[in-house]
């Protein structure tokens, strides 16, 4: 039963493992040349599982005093000299320097997590802007495409569908005992890649990492859950590599069932837990369906929503456009569209527009043009509040038509078409508009609709621009000019955050809502006055300290917390009393207690 834990859903034979570490010691050429290895022996390896398993047993580190080293009884493991992290810093960054492609990076990072997570978190914490694109977008997309072929050693739980009715056995095993927020995926649609399977594991894994770096969420208390519920993905199936079930994917009544099972059993194990839901390829029913019961939230729908509002938000300043005289053209009419534009409908409507006005200002594209209510096929459920009942009869199958058509104000993707965007698109939304807002916000960066050279190039420097993923800054006319990216990661962990320590019963909308206007009232007027749509990345603990106290008092107001303690606060006095509940990677003790009390609490930092 111990083993389970640590087992992949489908296990292979010793020498196939051979096979895949010597692969991964010759993946890239540059590396054999330079002499950067992607890999370590396996004695490491099984070091590192040992360490890393047993939480009882502290990582030497390099920065403990003399007297910290003999507390821990880890004084002799590693070379006398005490180190600064400060220096510690700079090695991490000079040995990430020598690897030659972002996916050596990537292991690097992996590594360094898993053998020594406070140095890790303390070079996250210390250098978002670097290290941020290497965990999560846009190279944990490369990371998920080979994640069978580069396994190394165990991250996160994997539960498969032969587990049904013993999922809380196997949740136990899982090494921490006081788990407080879980990502969770089932593989079906990994960012703009499609269906992965088990290979999606890299997804909850750096959304985790993200919740520790970006707002003090400590490791302990987190969960990266994979779901095996097969692959519809041949390529994988037929990869000898592949380390999950070999069976097409199951229905979508089976996985509501299974679904059903793992909510209950997530709470009957951890209480309260936070469910965060991910790239799930129709994630609309499990919300409908769990939202009103657990506190859960999906990051794809209102993640996606919350963030891209707020820089909607910031972007309106910079035009000048009254909201009536708002048009938005989105590309892409999935879920993260509908998400996004509903939460921009929430706000038109806060702002003096009615229902129906508001979701007026839309016009949404999928593959056969722009959706109306007389176009012939038979509509998704999301599609439909956002179908056009006033195209005279008349169908407008291409982007180019529909832009035409509507002059937008505003220009959004979301369909993982790359360059649909293009140089027509773009400088017909410059001849219609001053300052065009154009949102290119596929993931990962080669499916993004436009790149912020080619949105500055074709409306001559007027953009008003942010993407999903980050792209280099561009000089035009002299002056070099940054691209704001409206990342989710601005919102998710504060949400999460907030939703810990307040005890929230419940995630409602308003709260998702509430974290949006937050995260628009972080940027600095000086940054705003540059053009960006987003502060500045490096003050992302700062950005999430803000969400979760908007995330709390939304929670107090519907009567959903459960923490007396964050009652009755001014906001000064709240922003003080989560910053104090963060995990702050630079003060480490001896402690691996997590309680909801403590989630985070500086008395209890590691």
């Amino acid at each position: 039963m111990v083993l389970r834990l640590f087992r992949l859903p489908f296990f292979r034979e010793k020498s196939l493992h051979i096979i895949r570490c010597s692969k991964a010691l010759f993946t890239s050429d540059q590396s054999r040349s330079s002499g950067s290895d992607m890999t370590t022996s396996s004695s490491k390896l099984w070091t590192k599982f040992e360490t890393n398993m047993n939480s009882q047993l502290p990582f030497p580190d390099t920065s403990y005093s003399d007297q910290e080293r003999k507390r821990l009884r880890t004084y002799g493991l590693t070379p006398p000299n005490v180190e600064s992290h400060q220096l510690q810093n700079q090695r991490c960054l000079k040995q990430l320097a020598s690897k030659t492609s972002p996916l050596e990076k990537y292991l690097y990072l992996s590594n360094l997590r898993n053998t020594n997570k406070h140095l890790f978190y303390r070079l996250l914490t210390e250098n978002f802007s670097i290290i941020t694109p290497l965990v999560y977008t846009p190279v944990v997309g490369e990371a998920c495409l080979r994640w069978s072929e580069i396994y190394q050693y165990p991250e996160g739980l994997y539960i498969s569908y032969k587990d049904r009715g013993s999922i809380v056995d196997v949740l136990r095993n899982w090494r921490q005992s006081q788990v407080l927020i879980t990502v969770v995926t089932d593989g079906s649609r990994i960012l703009g890649l499609g269906d992965l399977g088990v290979n999606g594991m890299g997804i909850p894994v750096g959304k985790l990492a993200l919740y520790t770096g970006c707002a003090g969420i400590k490791p302990e208390a987190t969960l990266p859950l994979l779901l095996d519920l097969g692959t519809n993905n041949k390529e994988l199936l037929n990869d000898k590599f592949y380390m999950g079930t070999r069976m097409r994917r199951i229905s979508e009544e089976k996985e509501s069932e299974f679904l059903s099972e793992l909510m209950v059993a997530l709470n009957t194990v951890w209480p309260g837990i936070i469910v965060q839901f991910e790239d799930f390829k129709n994630p609309f029913p499990s919300l409908e369906k769990y939202g009103p019961k657990y506190a859960c939230f999906n990051d794809d729908i209102q993640g996606t929503g919350a963030v891209i509002l707020a820089g909607i938000i910031s972007a309106l300043k910079l035009t000048n456009i009254s909201i009536k005289n708002q048009r938005a053209v989105l590309m892409g009419a999935g879920s993260a569209a509908t998400g996004v534009a509903k939460q921009i409908v929430s706000y038109f409507m806060n702002n003096g527009l009615s229902e129906d006005e508001a979701r007026r200002k839309f016009w949404l594209v999928d593959t056969k043009g722009l959706i109306t209510n007389d176009r012939g096929d038979e509509l998704a459920s999301h599609k439909k509040y956002f179908s056009r009942p006033d195209n005279n009869g008349r169908q407008y199958k291409t982007l180019s038509e529909v832009i035409d058509y509507v002059q937008p104000t505003i220009l959004m993707g979301l369909s993982a078409q790359t360059g649909v965007f293009n140089e027509s698109i773009i400088r017909k939304m410059a001849l219609f508009n001053k300052k065009p807002i154009i949102m290119p916000l596929s993931n990962p960066s080669n499916n993004s609709e436009c790149t912020f050279e080619e949105a500055m190039k074709w409306t001559d420097g007027r953009v008003i621009f942010a993407s999903g993923s980050p792209f280099p800054p561009y000089m035009y006319n002299g002056k070099l000019n940054y691209p704001s990216q409206g990342n989710n990661m601005y919102v998710f962990p504060g949400i999460g955050l907030g939703s810990i320590l307040s005890k929230t019963k419940l995630i409602k909308n308003e709260m998702i809502y509430a974290s949006a206007i937050a995260l628009s009232m972080t940027l600095k007027p000086e940054e705003l006055a540059d053009g960006k749509l987003y502060p500045e990345i490096d003050r992302i603990r700062e950005v999430s300290v803000v969400v979760a106290r908007e995330v709390i008092r939304e929670a107090q107001s519907h009567g959903l917390d459960g923490e007396p303690s964050a009652r009755n606060l001014t906001n000064s006095q709240l922003d003080t009393w989560i910053r104090d509940r963060m995990y702050d990677p630079r003060q480490l003790i001896n402690s691996n207690s997590v309680s909801p009390q403590s989630v985070i609490q500086s008395k209890s930092r590691l």
